[in-house]
Formats: C-alpha cells, sequence, structure tokens
C-alpha cells in the first residue's frame, strides 16, 4: 500500500503549501504567487532530477505535456485568486470536487473505469459541499448550494476543481511515458513559462515582490514539490482516481489551518462537511 502512504504525504505537505499560499496573499501579486510556486517547484526538484537522469520518453509525452501544462497554469491561477478572495476553511474543501470529474474524465482520457460504489462517493461528496453553507438553509434548502455558486471563490475553486480532473490524467500519461520525477519537473516548469508572460504583463514590481519577501514563496515550492513528487510517484503504482481522492483529504487539515492559524470561524459546520466530502473521496478510491 505504498501508494497510500505517498498520497497522504501529498495531503498533508499540500495543505502546507495551501497556508503558505494564504499567508504570501498578504505579500505578494497572485501572479507573482502562481508563478513563483510553479517556478520555485521545478527549481526545488531539478537537481534530484539531473542526478536520477532522463527516462525513454514515448511521444505521448509531449501532447500530455503541452495540454497539462497550459490547463494547469490557469487552474494554479484561479487556485490562488479563490484562497485570496474567502476562507481557506470555506473554499479549499471544494477541490474534493476532482475525483466527482475524474469519474467523468479518467473514462475518456484514461481508460479508468470505476465501479458502481463511485455513485455513492459523489453522493457523499455533494452532500458535504451542502454543509459547508448550511448556516444559510433558513435562507431556504437550496441557499447553501446558491451561495457555492454566487460566491467568487467557490466558483473559481470548482473550476479548479474540473481543470485538476483533466491535469491528473495528464499526469498519468505522462508518467507512464517518462518517470515520475522528470514529468513532474518538467510540467511544473511548462507552468511557468506559461505563466511568466502574464507576471510581466499583469504585475510591474515581480522582481521587487520576489526579492522583498522570498521567502514565503519558497515555502510554497517546498511544500509543493515534496507533495507533488509523492503524487507523481502514487500516480505510477494505482488509479488516478485513488491517488486524487485520497490526496483530498488534504481539506481537513485545511479547515483546521483556517481555524487555528486564521482564525476563521465557522468551524464546527465545516468540519463535519468537510469530514462526509472525505468519506465520499475514501469511498471512491476504495472502490
Amino acid at each position: 500500500m505504498l501508494w497510500l502512504i505517498l498520497s497522504l504525504v501529498t495531503a498533508f505537505f499540500e495543505s502546507l503549501r495551501d497556508v503558505a499560499n494564504k499567508t504570501s496573499s498578504t505579500l505578494h501579486n497572485d501572479y507573482v504567487i502562481t508563478w513563483s510556486l510553479n517556478a520555485f517547484t521545478a527549481l526545488l526538484l531539478l537537481p534530484l532530477t539531473l542526478i536520477l537522469g532522463t527516462p525513454t520518453i514515448s511521444p505521448p509525452f509531449w501532447n500530455a505535456l503541452l495540454a497539462g501544462s497550459f490547463l494547469n497554469a490557469i487552474a494554479f491561477l484561479y487556485f490562488i485568486k479563490a484562497i485570496r478572495l474567502s476562507d481557506l476553511s470555506k473554499v479549499a474543501p471544494l477541490t474534493t470536487f476532482t475525483p466527482l470529474f475524474l469519474l467523468l474524465t479518467s473514462p475518456i482520457l484514461v481508460g479508468e473505469f470505476p465501479n458502481t460504489w463511485g455513485l455513492l462517493g459523489i453522493l457523499l461528496i455533494v452532500s458535504g459541499a451542502y454543509l459547508l453553507n448550511f448556516a444559510q438553509h433558513k435562507q431556504g434548502y437550496l441557499q447553501p448550494l446558491r451561495a457555492l455558486i454566487n460566491e467568487r471563490g467557490a466558483r473559481f475553486m470548482l473550476l479548479v476543481a474540473f481543470l485538476w480532473s483533466l491535469t491528473s490524467n495528464f499526469d498519468k500519461i505522462g508518467v507512464q511515458n517518462s518517470s515520475p520525477l522528470f514529468w513532474v519537473t518538467t510540467v511544473y516548469a511548462a507552468n511557468a513559462l506559461w505563466l511568466f508572460p502574464l507576471m510581466l504583463l499583469k504585475c510591474q514590481g515581480w522582481r521587487e515582490q520576489i526579492q522583498a519577501k522570498p521567502l514565503p514563496l519558497l515555502a510554497i515550492g517546498g511544500f509543493n514539490a515534496i507533495a507533488v513528487a509523492c503524487q507523481m510517484t502514487a500516480l505510477s503504482l494505482t488509479l488516478v482516481a485513488y491517488v486524487i481522492a485520497i490526496k483530498r483529504t488534504s481539506a481537513l487539515f485545511n479547515v483546521l489551518w483556517g481555524r487555528f492559524i486564521f482564525q476563521e470561524t465557522g468551524l464546527k459546520q465545516r468540519f463535519l462537511g468537510t469530514g462526509i466530502m472525505v468519506v465520499g473521496v475514501v469511498v471512491i478510491a476504495l472502490s
């Protein structure tokens, strides 16, 4: 069950990355954070990648790299925007919708078909998302779902969850046609290349921002480097939906960090909703 251990390590370090992202949002521009996350991840993984050497690369690698890096660049940008706009404990759990979307995208892109237990997992994930905003049910029982649609941060994170359901499959293709570490280093370097012109256009003082407060940005890259290296190794061992489902247990950590680090309110309600979503994720994984 090495894949399970690696997926749980991924979840923990991804939650630490999200805390560093939230902290940096008060210090840096969204475009600087997004570019730094990807660039520093690639730079920190590069030495180990060079030591291990270049694997044999098959042709599907290049298509996966082009499509995966472009969609990842968009997803990371909206991810940072969502964290800036809303409470971490409210929007980060919405990434648990990724396994839900994977039930649709994985059969198409990599031919992986989950069984009927996936339907129970879907029901639990949707129920948990409903409970994230249950305090608003006094305005009508559809109001918690409307709150997800009406809040910009929540809308952005749902878009991110969908995009990551696509890129996770491209990750699988990339890993199968190279190696886990080589793929993750290459794809994050490509993400940074897509984002660099956008950062130049949208942020005039990007260089000064990085030089003034580099440590939070390096922390983002460091936590993310550990997380994605473990994730890609896990992807080489089992189904995409299993890895991403366990990875999304990071939502539980994010609810706790939101309360104890950022003093966000509504912990009990969000912890219940997030817990149910995570149960749904585990049901899909164990299916």
